[in-house]
Parts: C-alpha cells; structure tokens; sequence
C-alpha cells in the first residue's frame, strides 16, 4: 500500500507494493524508504532521475512563501549561473558558502565573501561555513533568526552542495529531534521536500538538489565520485607550464598550453586524483578523442571544470581543454 507518510530521508512518499519504484519499503511502519535504509547503512546508492523542470517548479513554489532561504552553494564548485535559483525565488535570501574545510586554510574568508559580493546579485548576506567542521555555524543561526520572517526557512541550492549535511549539523547542534537527512556524495539524494523541525520557532525545508546537468559526477562511477569529492583540506598542485606542455587529470580532462609565455597552474581538485605533467607533444594522444575546447585565458583566470574544481591561471595564453562533451567548462575571475 502506499500512504501519506514521507520517508525522513528523503522526503518521497512512502510505498510498499513496487520495489522497482521510489519510496518502496518493506513495512509502511518504517521511516525511511529501502534506498535511504541502504545507502545509509551499505553505503549503495540507486540513481534515481527527475527532470529539472519537478526540481524548478518546487523552486517555484518556494517563491510563493515570504520566508527566508538559505541558498547553499560549494566553495570547490561554485555556479556559472548563480543567479538561475536568486531569479527563480524573491525571498529573503542568505548566500552561504558551503565546504571551506576543503579548500586552503591560507584563504581568508573576507576575500571570498568579497568575490561573491562583487557578482553584483543581491543576497541579505554572504556568509562563508563548513558544514563538515561546523565552522560559523552558531553564526548562521543567529543571521538566520534576525532575517526570519516566519519560523518557516527554505534551503536551497544545486546538488552535492551539501544542504543536507548543514541541515544535519543544525539539528545535532540546536535540537532534541532524532531525525537524520539522507547524505551522500553523488547527485539526487533528497527526492522531495523534506520538513524538520529544529525547535520551536525554525522549520527548516530541505528542497531537491537542482540538477547540474553539466557535472563530471554526472559521467563517472561510484567510485570515482568518491574519489572526485574532497574528504579533506585541499593540498593545491602547482605546474609551471611551458608551450606544448600538458596536464593530464585521471582519464577524465586533458589541459594543453598551446600559446603563451612561461605559466603558473595551479590546481584545486581533490588529493585523491590522479594528475600528471606531459613535458611534450608526443604525450598529445592521451584524451584525445574527448571533446577539445579552446580558451583565451586573461591574467588571473580561472578554468572551473563543473563538479571537479577549478585551475588557477596567472598569465594570458592559450589553452585547449579536453572533457566529455557534456561536462561543462568556463573561464572565470580568479577565486583565490
């Protein structure tokens, strides 16, 4: 039979009459739905796809609401298009930056918040945290209670960002609710609206991840998704780059210099991959039926590879860049 009750770690109706379908579990008396039981206790994950369109028109219904939304984005992946959910939802909004623990201590918070700031959207704050270390989270809550405007507070933001895991911090640190959020590292893991009641005067509402369409993680295995997403602060790799020299990232991005003076690159990815230099052209057969594009690189550039990270550019010059045509790539002004 299936009901009106929610599986806490996910928020999909619950189901017990079709194990091939969303929100089966074995008894309806149970909390969760089989594939949070499983991923929570074997570490097994089941992919399940809904088209962006559900996730947007969710987006859209927070939008009707006054309340205040906290929209989470991933300091090692940050949006091409921030201002695809700010346009979507007119609310109060606070911007919190999620996964500082990854990225070098050396990196002040400030000059972060002064990046997003000179984006030019308009957020209520910017507010720099890590969810894993539980750094400024005492903080966040205080900006969150002076911009309530009900008890009622939306979290937002693209998948892998790490709302769940703030949403989790937030309810061991401030309530006796026993509730957990399903985590994981790969896409798609809250389904639907999840309600939790922090204490008497917030309710938070975890939304569905948007769907980054244009994700390495939406190309590789499990496995490599694990090893994609940081478990630790990053140790950035630095290459002095000369002309026909190359770097190469597992077997999943080639990065030529084809035209410039001596170069500085420097890489934010995670300490588990896999990266070498190619000192010359013979190497060039390596990745080299991936797809090619080309970019004219400006000083103090970045090349952010969706769901990967970025790489730190110093000088102009040219650079081809080999990926899975689907995984998206853009220059942007220097974060760090």
């Amino acid at each position: 039979m299936s009901s009106e009750k929610k599986c806490l770690g996910c928020g999909v109706l619950l189901q017990d009459e079709n194990i091939l379908q969303e929100g089966y579990t074995t008894s309806i008396e149970n909390d969760i739905c089989q594939r949070c039981f499983r991923m929570k206790n074997y570490g097994e994950y089941q992919v399940v796809t809904k088209s962006n369109e559900e996730y947007i028109n969710i987006l859209k219904s927070v939008a009707e609401t006054k309340d205040l939304v906290l929209y989470i984005t991933d300091l090692i992946n940050l949006e091409k298009n921030l201002e695809q959910i700010r346009n979507l939802i007119p609310n109060k909004m606070i911007l919190v930056l999620n996964k500082k623990d990854a990225l070098p201590r050396s990196v002040k918070e400030e000059k972060l918040i002064a990046y997003l700031e000179s984006m030019g959207i308009h957020f209520e704050e910017v507010i720099v945290i890590s969810a894993n270390k539980n750094y400024n989270i005492d903080y966040l809550l205080r900006r969150i209670k002076f911009y309530q405007t009900s008890k009622n507070v939306y979290v937002v933001g693209h998948t892998n960002a790490g709302k769940s895991s703030l949403i989790n911090k937030l309810i061991q640190n401030y309530s006796d609710n026993a509730q957990e959020l399903t985590m994981s590292p790969l896409p798609s893991t809250t389904l639907n609206t999840v309600k939790i009641e922090i204490n008497d005067h917030l309710t938070l509402f975890d939304t569905p991840g948007l769907v980054q369409n244009g994700s390495i993680l939406n190309h590789v295995d499990e496995k490599m998704t694990k090893k994609i997403s940081p478990k630790k602060e990053i140790k950035p790799k630095t290459f002095q780059l000369r002309r026909n020299q190359s770097i190469v990232i597992e077997d999943l991005i080639r990065i030529d210099y084809v035209e410039g003076e001596k170069n500085s690159f420097t890489l934010f990815v995670s300490n588990d991959l896999n990266i070498k230099r190619l000192l010359n052209s013979n190497n060039h057969e390596i990745l080299k039926d991936l797809n090619k594009v080309t970019y004219q690189v400006g000083y103090d550039e970045d090349l952010a590879i969706t769901g990967l990270g970025f790489v730190k550019i110093v000088n102009k010059g040219t650079i081809d860049v080999y990926v899975n045509k689907d995984v998206e790539t853009y220059m942007r002004k220097s974060l760090i």
